[in-house]
């Protein structure tokens, strides 16, 4: 290895975050900065990290996309028999962290998870194009396959079944969404004294913004 990977290092110099910087509505704030990430052409700015956990405390963590978000929360599709889905059907709280590294930019967001409404999932399976929605029902997802075959053939034997018919939302599938109690946005700064700044949501609803040390 050419070089020692504790010397590869950045110093983050675009821009500070400071208290008069941001709304209080913490929705609001991830709007705008998710809106500067389809400004700056970034590749896949929805790509967002899961943390799951065992009822016992194991943790795992996996990439997703994310699909929607809105003061309810923000959603993720899987399918629910996979392991990040028996880990939140088991233990339903979670973490999602997206980084932008061309903006020098992390939110972290944590709290509990519910399924999204049948009539939700149904709208997003109904948008997606053909072949994903027949991938729903060809993958057990999580589960040990013998072969990559294995999957193509029940992908070709589906396309024969749903011939010209609509392909129906398997039960097994559908959306998440992660109701957030904390909210953090992070801001790379020069020599590792980064913007930190918490929304944690109150019991009457509203957010408390607090900076914390880098």
């Amino acid at each position: 290895m050419d070089k020692n990977i504790a010397d590869l290092r950045k110093d983050y110099t675009l821009q500070g975050l400071s208290e008069t910087d941001v709304d209080p509505n913490p929705f609001i704030q991830f709007k705008r900065w998710f809106d500067q990430t389809i400004a700056a052409q970034l590749v896949e700015p929805n790509a967002v990290t899961l943390a799951t956990t065992t009822r016992e405390g194991k943790p795992s963590a996996r990439m997703v996309l994310l699909k929607g978000f809105d003061e309810r929360g923000f959603v993720f599709f899987t399918n629910y028999n996979s392991q990040k889905g028996q880990e939140l059907a088991e233990n339903p709280q979670a973490s999602l962290v997206f980084w932008w590294a061309e903006l020098e930019r992390q939110i972290r967001i944590s709290g509990r998870v519910e399924k999204i409404s049948d009539a939700e999932s149904d709208e997003y399976f109904y948008s997606r194009p053909l072949n994903s929605r027949l991938g729903a029902w060809a993958s057990n997802q999580s589960e040990a396959i013998e072969s990559r075959a294995v999957l193509e053939q029940r992908i070709q034997e589906l396309q024969a079944k749903y011939q010209n018919q609509d392909v129906p939302r398997p039960q097994h599938w559908g959306g998440l969404r992660v109701i957030p109690v904390e909210i953090e946005f992070w801001q790379g700064r020069p020599n590792r004294l980064h913007d930190r700044l918490r929304y944690t949501r109150i019991n009457d609803g509203s957010w408390k913004i607090e900076r914390l040390s880098p």
